[in-house]
């Protein structure tokens, strides 16, 4: 029974997002185009990420990278989803950045209890929260743990502006048994970049993140199902051949991912897990 509901939500909300989403996007580009709308050279870029129980990693890894970018036109906008560690005290004790904002959502977010099920989809919440929060021209996501190289914001925007991409990506390594590893999804059809990699206009903003992608038989990944629907959708796409970030192993695995999920399948529910 359940996996009827499951494929019959599942086909309803593709449905419900391909006419949706096809509609959408000539409307906006038009919007964009307004003599009101002015380009700019330096836009600001909007980066969003969502966070649970990692107030170490992210102030003393994650947000001094970001504030480490060669292209400091940005907004940080990090959502907790109801932390239940001192995430929030060390935000306000360690990172004095104005552009760098904080907020804990005053409830978890609802995700599937299986540990599998959950991955595909946790962060989805704090990341729409986000989403509607940027004020940013351009939107970019990377994980609470994941390392920004110092050309990334730069690189991405100045490879968008000039090919007048909508939507970009590029290469990443990441560590695995302590080695790391290039990913640039020359495999892959389309050639599109992890999370981590992403650049694109904020009038796209209606691509909300799928809180029910798990119940797909395939691109159960929130992050897959937001790029396969930006796809279909028509979204101008370009990938830069350049790595501008790193994902180091998932504390206590050697790994990353859903490879990493699996390893910490066995703790409790609320153990810091991979967003």
């Amino acid at each position: 029974m359940n996996s009827l509901l499951n494929r019959f939500i599942a086909l309803w909300l593709s449905f419900k997002f391909r006419i949706v989403e096809a509609y959408l996007l000539p409307l906006k580009r038009k919007d964009s185009l307004s003599p009101k709308v002015r380009p700019q050279v330096d836009p600001m870029i909007s980066l969003i990420i969502a966070t649970y129980n990692r107030g170490g990693i992210l102030t003393e890894r994650t947000i001094p990278a970001i504030l480490e970018q060669t292209y400091q036109n940005f907004e940080v906008l990090i959502v907790g989803d109801h932390c239940a560690d001192n995430t929030p005290e060390l935000m306000r004790q360690k990172i004095k950045d104005s552009r760098v904002k904080f907020l804990d959502l005053p409830e978890r977010g609802k995700y599937p209890i299986d540990p599998s099920n959950r991955w595909f989809v946790q962060g989805s919440i704090p990341r729409n929260k986000g989403l509607a929060l940027a004020q940013g021209d351009w939107l970019a996501w990377i994980s609470d743990d994941d390392v920004l190289l110092p050309n990334h914001f730069e690189s991405l925007l100045r490879f968008a502006q000039k090919g007048n991409y909508e939507f970009v990506s590029a290469s990443y390594t990441f560590e695995r048994n302590g080695e790391a590893i290039l990913q640039d999804a020359s495999s892959f059809s389309p050639r599109i970049g992890g999370m981590q990699t992403w650049l694109y206009r904020s009038y796209l903003r209606f691509f909300k993140w799928n809180t029910q992608s798990w119940r797909k038989v395939w691109n159960r990944p929130c992050d897959y199902d937001l790029q396969d629907r930006m796809v279909r959708a028509g979204v101008r796409m370009g990938f830069l051949n350049e790595v501008v970030a790193h994902v180091p192993a998932v504390e206590g695995t050697h790994s990353v991912g859903f490879e990493a999920v699996k390893l910490l399948s066995g703790q409790s529910s609320k153990s810091p897990s991979p967003f």
